[in-house]
Parts: structure tokens; sequence; C-alpha cells
């Protein structure tokens, strides 16, 4: 897709530009507890700030659902953004009306300003065209720097963008290049990775993915759906048997495109799901009825490694276990550092997203290694479904 970026913008001194950022951040006793997607925006924020354009954040915070709830203000996420950047951050109690406008008279070239929470309107989240022309009044440039926020059709993500002159901040721009480069126009073979509990939440991904990469790792808890629906009996593991007409139906689609699917040839099963909990490694035609698989063998991972070392790209999504207590983290770790390991070698394109994925390689500590991590969520999921962002839809050239 072709978009604008902010190489595009030249001479905007003095101009207010409209930058739509996720400040959707931690927060306890009113203060930042994670400020990783401050940080993300902050490069688009000094740029702007720097070529002494007129700065206006908007973001949204919780969902109050067109209410104005005291808990869900942006007011002490100003502070925040502030320290992190290393100047002043000024803060409007409101997004839209007198009180917006009056703050962003106030500002001088250069000024970063915060408007209040966009979801205190119920029309932000219905998309209303006078409340994105109310948004659009504040500003001569619209850049979207939120690609987290990009799967709503939302006033200030998709109304706004039609109204003004609209381009992709730099961690948009970073997103979009690595996304593409992942499943747009990939160096092949492709690999990809999914994991995660239940193929119930998965099945857009999985019937995305076999037409689009050529091998496909399914881990976690879905893979003993795959497994039970290929006669593998996974005793008291997490399984949607219910599915197992779907999990042929998938795996059937791969084999007509030319995709193969990898699952697990051998499993780590216990008979308690807690930290320390006595387990042992047991071929597929073991699992003993009393037990369930958190976590694929090593037999399992040694091929995972393979199929990473076969590859020129890799999308990652979700575990290959319960990566949250340890030992079933094991597998999950070893393919992480192995991927890892490949792209630092400049063998491996390797794109990961996802709230438990991002989790998952920073406890193997693997994410810094990786070509790009998307700390998107929802966004980065419909992407890879294959769906429309409208938030990006509406960023195109």
């Amino acid at each position: 897709m072709a978009f604008k970026t902010l190489d595009d913008l030249t001479d905007i001194a003095g101009k207010r530009v409209l930058l739509r950022v996720d400040l959707n951040v931690p927060m306890e006793a009113h203060k930042v507890t994670d400020t990783t997607r401050i940080e993300r925006v902050l490069p688009t924020i000094r740029e702007l700030s720097d070529k002494k354009a007129k700065v206006i954040l908007l973001a949204h915070f919780g969902r109050p659902k067109g209410e104005r709830v005291a808990e869900m203000s942006l007011g002490p996420v100003a502070p925040a953004v502030a320290s992190l950047l290393g100047k002043d951050v000024a803060f409007a109690d409101d997004c839209i009306g007198k009180t917006a406008r009056d703050a962003i008279s106030e500002m001088q070239d250069g000024d970063v300003l915060l408007l209040e929470n966009t979801r205190y309107y119920k029309s932000e989240e219905k998309n209303d065209a006078d409340f994105a022309r109310s948004l659009a009044e504040n500003g001569d440039i619209y850049v979207n720097d939120a690609f987290s926020a990009a799967h709503r059709a939302h006033g200030s993500t998709e109304g706004i963008a039609r109204l003004l002159p609209s381009y992709a901040g730099r961690t948009m721009q970073a997103e979009l290049e690595a996304l593409g480069s992942a499943l747009g126009e990939p160096v092949r073979p492709v690999l990809a990775v999914v994991g995660g509990a239940k193929v119930s939440s998965k099945i857009d991904l999985l019937e995305n993915l076999v037409s689009r990469v050529d091998m496909l790792v399914i881990g976690g808890g879905m893979a003993n759906t795959f497994l039970a629906a290929n006669g593998v009996d996974v005793g008291k593991s997490l399984c949607e048997h219910d599915l197992a007409e779907t999990a042929k139906k998938i795996t059937a689609a791969a084999e007509k495109s030319g995709c193969e699917i990898v699952l697990p040839v051998d499993a780590v099963v216990a008979r308690e799901f807690k930290a320390g909990a006595a387990n042992e490694t047991v071929a597929l035609n073991a699992i003993p009825a009393d037990a369930m698989i958190l976590d694929v063998g090593p037999k399992s991972i040694e091929t995972v490694k393979q199929k990473i070392d076969a590859a020129k790209t890799l999308v990652w999504n979700g575990p290959l276990g319960a990566f949250e207590i340890e030992p079933f983290d094991k597998a999950t770790v070893a393919a992480a550092q192995h991927a890892a390991e490949n792209t630092r070698a400049g063998k491996l394109n390797s794109v990961a997203g996802g709230g438990d994925t991002v989790a998952a390689l920073n406890h193997a500590g693997a994410a810094d290694s990786f070509s790009y991590v998307s700390t998107a969520g929802g966004a980065f999921l419909e992407w890879l479904e294959g769906k429309e962002l409208p938030g990006v839809k509406a960023l195109e050239a």
C-alpha cells in the first residue's frame, strides 16, 4: 500500500499537527506503570516538535463509553509523556470545543499539548462525521502514529483522516513496513508460529495464514485440538473437541495451498498446572489419561528449530506452551532464542506481535533481537487475519 510519511511533510513550522497516539497505558495510583507505548511515539513527537510544529496529541484511555470517568482521564499521563520527552506537555481537559481551541491558541511553535480522552464522547466510537469535523477544526495536518488503534473506524483514527492531509507517524510507518516485509512481499520460505490457548480465537488467522505461508507451526493449547482431530488421546489437556472438523478443514486447506503444518511430536505432561509441578516427557501415543499437555517436548523443539533454520521470514503469534510457569516455558524460550540468533546473524526477518507473544519473547530475552515486535495486540491480529484496517486504509495516498 502507498501512504505518506513524515518525509513528505515539509515547512510545517507553526502548523497545527493533530497527532493520534496510543497512550492507553497501565496506571496505578495515578502513576504510569509501563511506559512502553509512550516510548514508541516519542520519535514522532520529537520530530514534529523539532520542526516547530504545534503538536496536539489525540488519544483514548480505557472504555469510558461516552461518559466523563475521572479514572480514565489522560491528565495523569501528560507528566509521564513530558518526563520521557524532556520538555513540557500541556493538558486540556477536552478534545473539542472552546477548551481545546483556547489551549491550542496559546501554543507556541514546537509546543506539545495533550487533549483529553476522545472516548469521553460516544460519537468517537461511532465515527460520527460532526465529531470528526470538530476534531479536524483544530488542526492543519493529521498524523496517525497509533497502529494499535487502526483496526477501529473511530473519529480520531478514520473519520479525521478523510478531512485533513494525512500522514503515517514513525511508529505507524515502521509497523506497516515490517508487516509488509513479513506477509506483503516476503522473502520465502515464510514460517508462521502460532500458539495460544484456543483454536476458536484464531480460526480466521489460521485460515488466512495457510494460504500465505510455506510452513505453519501450531503450538500451545490449540495444538491439542489438531492432535485430537488426528486421533491423538490428549488426556485432560485443554482441547476444543467440538472444533475437530474445523481443524481438519484448516489442514485440508493447507495441503491444497502447499503449506506444511507442523504439530508437536512429543509432549511435556503434568497432573497439576503450577510452577515446578512433577512432569514427564512422553510420546503422543503415551499421554496419560489423567495428565495434561503443558509444553511440547524436546523432539518437537528440534523440529521447530529446523523449520526456523529453513525459513527466511518468520511471523510469530502466541507461545508454544504454558510459558508463564516453569518448567513449561522451555519450548517457547528455546524457539524464541533460536529465532533471535538467526535474526542477529542476518539469516531471518522476524516479526512478532500479540500480548502473550510480547511477554513470551521478553521472558526469553529475545524480543530485542527480533526484526520487529508489535505491541498492537488486536490490530496486529486482525492484520494477520487478512482484514482491512480502517485507520490504515484511510492513510492510503
